[in-house]
């Protein structure tokens, strides 16, 4: 198996479109939030001024962060550029844990006497992104559409080199 060759068996196929159904579900209303406000969210100028003012991110990489859930999660969803899209959620969400969970452990802590939101919904995160990265959409996405057809006319003579 090379890497970052998409696997078109009826096996990758469904796994790969349950990946990216389940990160797309759980980033895509993230994402909606705070580049639109939906979902009870304050919408772009908002989450803007949370990680400019209140977490000390700078403008651009805050900036980065709603692009990448948000438009991240709509190509994981269709399968399109499913490798970029996963691997920007990804880096997301590894610096969200890293930077501002980490410090309050593992568990989510929504009971008991510990605070803040440890790690453990961002490594599942983490490794869906990861996973999508190696495998890429599966053959039932967009990538596979337009990207699958093309190396599929695309063809190199057996013993020539490429330049």
């Amino acid at each position: 198996m090379v890497l970052f060759k998409t696997e078109t068996t009826p096996l990758t196929n469904v796994t790969t479109l349950f990946l990216r159904l389940a990160l797309a579900a759980v980033m895509f209303p993230h994402g909606a939030q705070k580049l639109l406000g939906w979902f009870g969210g304050h919408g772009f100028e908002g989450a803007m001024l949370q990680f400019t003012q209140g977490l000390h991110i700078p403008a651009i990489l805050a900036f980065l962060a709603i692009i990448a859930e948000f438009f991240g999660a709509l190509g994981v969803l269709t399968g399109l550029l499913t490798r970029v899209a996963a691997f920007g959620i990804g880096s997301v969400m590894t610096t969200a844990m890293v930077l501002i969970h980490l410090k309050h452990g593992f568990f989510m802590n929504w009971s008991g006497q510990a605070t803040g939101e440890g790690v453990e919904y961002f490594l599942l995160a983490i490794a869906i992104s990861l996973s999508l990265v190696v495998l890429g959409g599966g053959g039932w996405s967009l990538d596979q559409l337009f990207f699958g057809r093309l190396a599929k006319t695309v063809r190199v003579p057996e013993g020539a080199t490429s330049a």
